[in-house]
């Protein structure tokens, strides 16, 4: 038995085809993040007051973040679960089931109960269904990235793959938008009894079509054509090595020994300090900074939650040019010059937020949410996806954003907050940025340029 007579020859996808895996992935993407979205910018505005009110506002909106950072530690789960059932059965059965998961939890994170009608209970469900959006959505961006990255041209790759991102910029946008309309039509005792519900409820109209769509998607091509995998399956290492003995013995050239002998590591780790930037960012940027603007910053809550809109409205320029720049130009220079001007923008960005002018606070937040994080993630889909070899790459591609969320996003606001807390002032905040984006700095710069990779091929590029 040979795996270089029994693989399949390239997949024939149409542009139908493509069109299709670009809409799910958008729309997955999409519904993903707004469901995390419509949480954070709830945990920052009401749940601190609905979900824990029996404490000041301070340790309130501490315990709120940290509840958000509680659906980090379950998507971990989720991205090693999925990601390895996405390695051997291919990503299109995976996002079925995980978008269904997202939609189902948010869906009932709606319908719970607050504090004041079953006390600590509260609290206690919104943690599970937390848990179990997170399970759900460990998976869901690194399957839509591997599945278009794997769909695209390789000379269109960036420019596909940044519709992942467009799809994390359409759900914050619509998450956005719905909490401004809110609080601009809501008094404040109708968005605390029933107005922070709506939100959560349509998103299961969203999941229903998700899921409609994700089950008429074809298969990645680029999973039909690896060399390890049979009748729709990946073999296992033993069947794996046992193939390659056999090539081996027949005199023929195996392709699986790369991937049977490589030493891993080397692309994970890069891939993960490429992550920090991103997310660390993301999750001071899109979270924290929210609440930062009402709390400390005292200016109106709408402000935070308009600026987060307008700069994702904006962001629908951003990632695709970014997205077409790493084509043209390679990864790895656009790379460098978009964390450079992450760390120049983290200063002067927080001191505009800081004047309290609320015209001053939405463009500070615009500019640090498209340089310091869409910027990044345009280019975070496609370089993490060609980093990677066929066999692991869904596996590690989610491990790498999971674990590099914990670290970062799920961290940074809960520290954001206590060193904001503990000093009155902003400066950990711009500190943080500017930490973020130098770790992804010198990821880029010693990460291999790997524009146009061949994505078939089983081994990582380092």
């Amino acid at each position: 038995m040979t795996h270089e007579t029994t693989a399949s020859p390239p997949g024939q996808r149409s542009t139908k085809d493509l069109t299709r895996a670009a809409v799910s992935g958008w729309l997955g993407t999409a519904m993903e993040f707004m469901d995390f979205q419509l949480y954070s910018l709830a945990a920052a505005i009401v749940f601190n007051r609905i979900f824990f009110p029996d404490v000041s506002p301070a340790i309130g909106l501490i315990a709120a973040m940290g509840t958000y950072g509680v659906g980090y530690v379950a998507r971990l789960a989720g991205a090693i679960y999925f990601g390895r059932m996405g390695d051997r059965i291919g990503a299109k059965r995976v996002l079925v089931i995980t978008i269904t998961l997202m939609g189902v939890s948010t869906t009932l994170i709606g319908a719970l109960p607050t504090h004041a009608v079953i006390g600590i209970w509260a609290p206690i469900l919104l943690v599970a269904l937390r848990m179990i959006q997170g399970f759900g959505a460990g998976a869901e961006i690194a399957g839509a990235t591997v599945m278009l990255a794997e769909y695209a041209p390789a000379k269109k790759r960036g420019l596909i793959a940044s519709l992942v991102c467009l799809g994390t910029n359409s759900g914050t946008l619509a998450a956005s938008a719905l909490w401004a309309l809110l609080l601009a039509v809501l008094s404040e005792e109708q968005l605390l009894s029933w107005g922070w519900r709506l939100p959560f409820l349509l998103s299961f109209v969203l999941m229903i079509f998700a899921v409609w769509l994700r089950r008429r998607l074809k298969e990645s091509p680029v999973f039909e054509q690896r060399s390890d995998v049979v009748d729709g399956v990946a073999l296992s290492r033993d069947e794996l090595a046992a193939a390659d003995r056999a090539a081996a013995t027949e005199g023929e050239r195996s392709t699986l020994e790369a991937a049977l002998h490589q030493r891993k590591g080397k692309a994970f780790f890069l891939a993960l300090a490429l992550r920090f930037g991103q997310a660390g960012n993301s999750g001071l940027v899109q979270t924290f900074l929210v609440g930062y603007i009402a709390t400390t910053v005292l200016v109106d809550e709408s402000v935070g939650t308009t600026a987060i809109a307008i700069g994702s409205l904006v962001g629908f320029v951003t990632i695709p040019v970014v997205g077409l720049l790493g084509d043209r130009f390679g990864r790895r220079p656009v790379y460098t010059a978009m964390t450079i001007l992450s760390v120049l923008v983290s200063v002067p960005g927080m001191l505009l937020v800081t004047t309290g002018n609320p015209v001053l606070v939405v463009v500070a937040v615009a500019l640090l949410l498209n340089v310091a994080v869409l910027s990044l993630f345009s280019l975070e889909s496609v370089t993490m996806a060609e980093l990677f070899g066929a066999r692991t790459r869904f596996t590690q591609l989610a491990l790498a954003k999971e674990l590099g969320g914990i670290l970062a996003t799920a961290i940074g606001p809960v520290v954001a907050a206590s060193l904001t807390a503990l000093t009155g002032h902003w400066w950990p905040i711009a500190a943080m940025l500017v930490a973020y984006s130098l770790i992804t700095l010198v990821a880029a710069r010693i990460a291999p340029e790997v524009r146009g990779r061949d994505l078939v091929r089983l081994e990582d590029a380092v």
